[in-house]
């Protein structure tokens, strides 16, 4: 079984709570989640950040759509060390993830990205997303601090969204 990082944006398309999002992409979070649940080892952090987040993200009501039953599978296995991993990710006096590079360059990548980024820059696993701009943005630079990127929608963010 293969490692992966998983950004909530994934869920979110897969959960069908973006409309503007064009089918392919939705296709492909969907399949992408699918295979996760079923062959891969989803990492998370120790503290919960990763998994509140999910929660707090997803839509979870009957019928359940597949992000939302990603995020249960989530909670579900989060000590099955077959099904995730939890991973430390210490914060410095500035609250900030110790594994998250520092600098100007990512000065201006959001916040609550910063978590699966620093996830990635410790394991080296790459973060998978769908249509979160923050890394399209910041790729060049977050490939040079050796944090991996996945784009299951590609990087090119003028091809996210309908027309």
């Amino acid at each position: 079984m293969s490692e992966v990082i998983i950004d909530t944006n994934v869920a979110v398309v897969a959960n069908h709570q973006n409309p503007e999002i064009i089918d392919r992409c939705v296709d492909a979070c969907i399949h992408f989640l699918t295979k996760a649940r079923e062959t891969h080892v989803v990492l998370i952090d120790c503290g919960d950040e990763i998994r509140t987040e999910y929660a707090k993200a997803l839509r979870v009501s009957r019928p359940y759509q597949l992000g939302a039953l990603f995020m249960l599978h989530i909670y579900q296995q989060q000590y099955n060390p077959k099904r995730v991993r939890r991973v430390d990710l210490p914060k410095g006096a500035d609250g900030d993830f110790v594994d998250f590079p520092k600098g100007p360059d990512l000065a201006g990548f959001d916040h609550d990205d910063r978590k699966f980024a620093a996830l990635a820059k410790k394991t080296g696993i790459a973060v998978t997303t769908a249509s979160d701009s923050d890394w399209a943005d910041h790729l060049a630079v977050l490939n040079a601090n050796n944090i991996g990127v996945s784009f299951l929608c590609g990087s090119d963010k003028t091809k996210w969204f309908r027309e």
